[in-house]
């Protein structure tokens, strides 16, 4: 072969290799990068093929799957439907064919795909079957009944505000609501309608943010709810050791450092209070000055101990609550009684009410129960959790008694079911600049029931800007939508 002839059958030869090589670099180090990328339009064509799996509530779907009929784009021939949407967005998310998806649609849109690899047996039974392929199912661990008392108290009382339920021995999220919300099936398409509903949804058009989720989140300054934790640090760590003990609270109370006294909500009988009587009226004074007798580092593992500092997974993220370190005396006072820099989701205030309730044990929160294929076979359990132990069992019980006496008679009476033992705390956080905005109304519990039982912890937080602000309380506001949600999870038992 002459010279010449060689030259070429070697640059053809290096091309070929360059080929080859760019080839493999496509087909494995670059593929799942190319099969996920969003302007790969083949993923969202196979994504809305077919009618996605479902998100199931109590053996009910709540999402469905519809032709797409005059979208515009032929190619995407299923959209998601949502069975009152608005009700369990903060739970399923959204899945549009325009928009993408999130929460419980995105974390698990491979099974309601039936793309996940847990499902390869399905799948290829099915195409030697000649069977279409379908999605798995995602069932929750969601109480129909304590979801719509959740989403319709708050939505009767008209402001913003969330709602959590847990199961205290499992760590199982029985209600999440959020209000306003928002109805994911007005822009599940690709039309002009749909976009023009995304528009009209963002914050950015309405103030009120319905798409946020305010059970996971949102943080707010918890207010006196936060006592709970301080009085759990006080009995953890040997300062009181019982619940009528007497504190040698003076009144009135001025923080370590500063000449600013620590002021309590009404006449109300705080001087050298025990932690009962604290808590049945909620002596700011007497947990303010647990908490700077205790000091940062032990209000701060004591709050870690209940998941503060911490993004939780239940899978969809929830924000981290907040209790700051490298603070000084007075204002760990302030802290201690769920001001200055304390903030929490109502998540977190669900776990802090769950925790004292299950005997001190907190459980892992999680809202999917299992994971189905379409044949409805369990490739995925969820096993229960514990979390941390912030409470040892006598000292929780302890806390328990005490959280029953302010509903029997603090400020939680409205919360009282009859036949059923109820502990709660009620909040009413400052808000704004110089608390120049309306407060936030809180209210924690759980319901006991004879057989000893305790099936639900509540958390729900209320802030209505349009509310006198005189009416604003844990107890007269948040508290009658903690009662409902109790109320149906025990009524569901039945």
């Amino acid at each position: 072969m002459n010279k010449p002839l060689r030259r070429i059958a070697l640059f053809c030869g290096l091309l070929v290799l360059t080929l080859l090589l760019r080839d493999n670099w496509l087909q494995y180090v670059k593929a799942d990068t190319l099969k996920t990328d969003p302007k790969n339009r083949r993923v969202t064509i196979a994504r809305y093929s077919t009618p996605r799996g479902d998100i199931i509530v109590d053996g009910n779907p709540i999402t469905g799957s519809t032709a797409s009929g005059s979208s515009g784009l032929n190619d995407l021939k299923y959209k998601r439907t949502y069975k009152n949407g608005p009700m369990w967005s903060p739970v399923t998310g959204y899945a549009s064919q325009a928009f993408g998806s999130n929460q419980l649609e995105s974390l698990e849109d491979g099974i309601l795909t039936g793309d996940d690899d847990r499902l390869f047996f399905r799948n290829t039974l099915d195409m030697i079957t000649g069977k279409q392929k379908q999605g798995g199912n995602v069932v929750t661990t969601l109480n129909a009944a304590a979801q719509s008392a959740a989403y319709n108290g708050l939505k009767k009382q008209g402001g913003k505000g969330a709602v959590v339920a847990l199961d205290p021995s499992t760590g199982k999220i029985l209600a999440l609501a959020s209000y306003p919300s928002y109805d994911p099936s007005v822009f599940a398409g690709n039309s002009n309608t749909d976009a023009a509903a995304w528009k009209k949804l963002q914050k950015k058009y309405d103030p009120n943010d319905p798409m946020l989720n305010r059970a996971l989140r949102e943080t707010y300054p918890p207010g006196s709810t936060f006592k709970v934790v301080t009085a759990a640090a006080a009995l953890q760590n040997g300062l009181y050791t019982s619940a009528d003990e007497a504190t040698k609270s003076p009144l009135p109370y001025v923080m370590p450092g500063t000449t600013t006294e620590l002021k309590n909500e009404g006449s109300i009988p705080c001087k050298n209070a025990t932690m009962r009587i604290a808590l049945r009226y909620s002596c700011n004074t007497v947990f303010g000055k647990i908490g700077a007798d205790l000091g940062n580092d032990k209000m701060l593992a004591e709050a870690k101990k209940f998941g503060f500092d911490e993004e939780q997974f239940t899978p969809v993220r929830s924000s981290a609550s907040v209790f700051s370190d490298n603070m000084n005396q007075s204002q760990t006072a302030l802290s201690s009684i769920g001001q200055y820099n304390t903030a929490a989701t109502p998540l977190q205030m669900a776990m802090v009410a769950s925790a004292v309730a299950n005997d001190g044990k907190l459980m892992k929160p999680y809202m999917i129960d299992k994971l189905q294929s379409s044949s409805v076979d369990t490739i995925s359990q969820t096993e229960p959790e514990e979390l941390s132990q912030p409470l040892s069992s006598d000292n929780a019980q302890i806390l328990q008694s005490m959280m029953e006496t302010v509903v029997k008679q603090g400020t939680g009476t409205n919360a009282q079911i009859n036949g059923v033992t109820v502990g709660g705390k009620t909040g009413t956080a400052q808000h704004g600049v110089e608390n120049s905005e309306n407060p936030y109304a809180w209210f924690i519990s759980y319901a006991k029931l004879p057989d000893g039982s305790k099936p639900v912890a509540v958390a729900v937080v209320i802030e209505d800007d349009q509310a006198n602000r005189d009416d604003i309380s844990g107890g007269g506001l948040a508290a009658p939508i903690a009662k409902s949600v109790m109320e149906a999870v025990i009524d569901s038992k039945k």
